[in-house]
């Protein structure tokens, strides 16, 4: 009546159709612990925004400070500015967004946002 192969293949679309466990027996965490570090230090972020700036080819290094403008001491045109932001952006993992990213002209200003960013890392 039935051929072997049609009992073969349908018993093993039934057994690929089973879950291998059933969701009741899988073990759930009873709490969850989430750790968080103090934040970065004021020094910590000032030295990594430096050293962005210490990067860029267009930047005497001897000019950079944290009251260093962008433009005005360190000679960089807007586009520069951009990818020094951006530059910054992915140092501490975070979006600046444009209207803010404007505002930012100096070092200084630089460090000032991102301690203010609690998810800058």
């Amino acid at each position: 009546m039935f051929r072997p192969t049609v009992l073969f293949n349908a018993a093993a679309k039934a057994a690929t159709m089973r879950p291998a466990m059933s969701a009741s027996r899988i073990a759930s965490p009873i709490a969850y612990r989430f750790y968080s570090s103090g934040g970065l230090s004021q020094s910590d972020i000032e030295v990594r925004v430096l050293d962005i700036l210490r990067g860029f080819d267009k930047v005497d290094a001897n000019k950079i400070a944290l009251e260093s403008h962008f433009v005005k001491d360190l000679g960089l045109d807007s586009l520069d500015t951009v990818e020094v932001v951006m530059a910054i952006e992915e140092e501490f993992s975070v979006e600046i967004p444009d209207k803010e990213a404007d505002d930012i002209k100096t070092a200084k200003q630089a460090v000032e946002y991102i301690s203010h960013r609690a998810d800058a890392n």
